[in-house]
């Protein structure tokens, strides 16, 4: 296992982090699996376990407490909050009110005193700055949170974080966790800039673009991952964008064959390539999916490689463009374009 700083945080994280999103009802793993697939990562090297109030309405939370209990001092635990926690209207967000009442649930479901990353899991519109940042300045000199980041965030949205927690003289985000992979390399032109300008650290989530890069997506081959059960138009090859990804699935296939390695390996090697990126999330379901994509613990690719990667996918490209998750409001909401 590698292992780089977190930012100018002085952590020391393993390069590949584990993702809790499919632990309980999401991935249907259940809480024997999930233990044994946090011993596995731990016993790999793996320091870092990631994951979500939203995930599982505080299941993974739950699950991810009682895996790791005896030995919270040996792992960097991150969480997040902001999404939708039932359906009272101020039980999500960014506020102060929230925040603290959401930080305080997350800590009882995981068992534990603190949390080491506490993320705002997408940039909340209706709440200032100032507000979110001077509510997580408060709860970490608490000590119930170490440090704090962003998830998803558009690039000009991390900046102006950067500018406000300056302006009040508040604690500011340290690390970023957008989404990317060989497939949605979008980011590369805004924000890995941006977090590399503000010494930020980098968790990158879905680097296997929800399964199309673990090698089970090919061409003549039927499509039977878990996420193609209930997000099937994502896999749908009628559609255009996913006839192009299929397209560079099949690139990228050759270009893992030449190299020795699996799609796996290819692909989360290709995540932590990148100067900006700290470690890239993995998540599995099982504990084979673990093995499979804790072989790229230690796959750094030659330039060879990487050069022939961009022919396939440019650098800076997002091969779905609909699928970002840091869109600004104003291009899907018709009505924030016009006076």
């Amino acid at each position: 296992m590698q292992y780089r700083t977190l930012g100018r945080t002085g952590v020391q994280v393993s390069t590949l982090a584990l993702g809790a999103m499919n632990f309980g009802r999401i991935g249907r793993t259940p809480q024997d699996e999930a233990t044994a697939i946090v011993d596995a990562a731990l016993e790999a090297g793996v320091n870092l376990i990631d994951t979500a109030d939203w995930y599982g309405e505080g299941e993974s939370e739950e699950m991810v407490g009682k895996a790791i209990a005896g030995r919270r001092d040996d792992i960097v635990l991150a969480t997040k909050a902001n999404m939708p926690m039932g359906d009272e209207r101020n039980h999500r967000g960014s506020s102060r009110r929230w925040l603290v009442t959401a930080l305080d649930d997350s800590l009882r479901r995981l068992g534990v005193d603190h949390v080491d990353l506490y993320q705002i899991h997408r940039w909340d519109p209706a709440t200032s700055d100032e507000e979110t940042l001077s509510a997580l300045t408060d709860l970490q000199r608490a000590g119930k949170i170490r440090y704090f980041g962003s998830s998803t965030f558009p690039a000009y949205r991390v900046v102006q974080a950067q500018w406000a927690a300056r302006e009040h003289r508040l604690s500011r985000y340290v690390t970023e966790q957008p989404s990317y992979s060989v497939l949605q390399r979008g980011v590369e032109s805004d924000v890995l800039p941006v977090t590399e300008e503000y010494g930020m650290g980098v968790l990158v989530w879905s680097p296997l673009a929800s399964g199309w890069l673990s090698g089970a997506v090919r061409r003549d081959k039927d499509v039977t991952t878990h996420r193609s059960a209930f997000m099937p138009e994502r896999f749908d090859t009628a559609l255009p964008a996913n006839r192009a990804r299929l397209d560079a699935v099949e690139q990228l296939a050759g270009i893992a064959d030449a190299a020795g390695l699996t799609m796996i390996q290819l692909a989360l090697g290709f995540a932590t390539a990148h100067p900006a990126v700290t470690g890239a999330l993995i998540g599995p379901r099982t504990l084979d999916h673990l093995r499979s994509q804790l072989a790229a613990a230690d796959t750094v690719l030659p330039a060879d490689v990487l050069d022939a990667i961009d022919t396939v996918v440019a650098p800076g490209t997002d091969l779905a463009a609909h699928e970002k998750y840091d869109t600004p409001p104003a291009l899907l909401d018709a009505s924030l374009r016009r006076r």
